[in-house]
């Protein structure tokens, strides 16, 4: 059973069609990248599946409910799901811990605090007021908000934002142990490093469209396309695109009998493939 099954969903503002046809199919315990410049449909289209937007077309089913189903299974519904929003407005005056435990009470089955405290790396924060943190300490907060009703399904909307390099490796730890748990995750980032770290498929999405859908090493072919060889010849760093760079290297390795001066080998990066699919940079 897919968790999340999308058929032709569809959103215009006025003139404007910011989703136009999208078809999504996700299985529990996946990874799921949504990648896609600003205002390509990516946080509309997330947005409905939230059930915090309504749609013009199309067919969803997230955890076989339709999200913008009313009454008592709504409700149900919505204590099997996780959200972290890309901002969310808070109580400034209540302490970390106070907000977590809060939050705690709304789900039937929440996971420990202090075990949430810890995972995104607040325990040092946990008496401190909201309104005092830092713009990284926030966004865990909106972390810890997003997991503390042990989901089955949790939404994260540019979730590493603010976060320091540190932060961000600890986040995808936890990332991984929930999908490891079972839990189904849809991501949407502007971090390649963040996508293909995390993501089992990735979606790019422009125009309010999905160009293609694949795995982040087959995205655009780009497990196929040429790798470029280099290597240092004297003075000169030569190159050489190539099919098949196994032989370039051989050769090499003939020609200079034994180790090669400062050889690369590269194929394109997720960010090489993901620009050329948008035509051109992400703003």
């Amino acid at each position: 059973m897919n968790v999340i099954e999308v058929k032709g969903l569809k959103k215009s503002y006025g003139q404007v069609h910011a989703v136009r046809g999208v078809d999504l199919s996700i299985p529990a315990g996946e990874i799921f990248a949504l990648l896609g410049p600003n205002g390509a449909g990516k946080t509309t289209t997330v947005e409905i599946l939230e059930g915090f937007r309504s749609r013009d077309a199309g067919q969803i089913s997230i955890l076989g409910f339709d999200p913008h189903s009313q009454g008592y299974a709504a409700r149900q519904w919505r204590d099997r799901i996780g959200i972290v929003l890309q901002s969310a407005a808070d109580a400034g005056d209540l302490t970390v811990i106070e907000t977590v435990r809060h939050f705690s009470r709304y789900y039937s089955n929440p996971r420990k605090v202090d075990e949430v405290m810890s995972a995104v790396g607040l325990e040092e924060k946990s008496g401190a007021l909201i309104r005092n943190l830092s713009g990284g300490q926030r966004r865990r907060l909106d972390v810890a908000l997003g997991i503390i009703g042990n989901p089955e399904l949790l939404f994260l909307d540019e979730p590493t934002t603010g976060f320091d390099p540190e932060a961000r490796r600890a986040f995808w730890g936890l990332i991984e142990k929930m999908r490891g748990n079972g839990t189904t995750i849809l991501l949407t980032t502007h971090y390649l490093d963040e996508a293909e770290a995390l993501a089992d498929r990735v979606a790019v999405i422009n125009n309010g469209l999905i160009i293609e859908t694949a795995t982040p090493a087959q995205l655009g072919g780009r497990a196929t396309s040429q790798a470029v060889v280099s290597w240092r010849d004297g003075s000169q760093v030569k190159s050489e695109a190539t099919d098949n760079p196994t032989a370039v290297v051989t050769d090499l390795s003939v020609h200079f009998d034994g180790e090669i001066p400062e050889l690369t080998v590269i194929r394109p990066s997720l960010e090489d493939i993901y620009l050329k699919m948008i035509g051109g940079a992400d703003e």
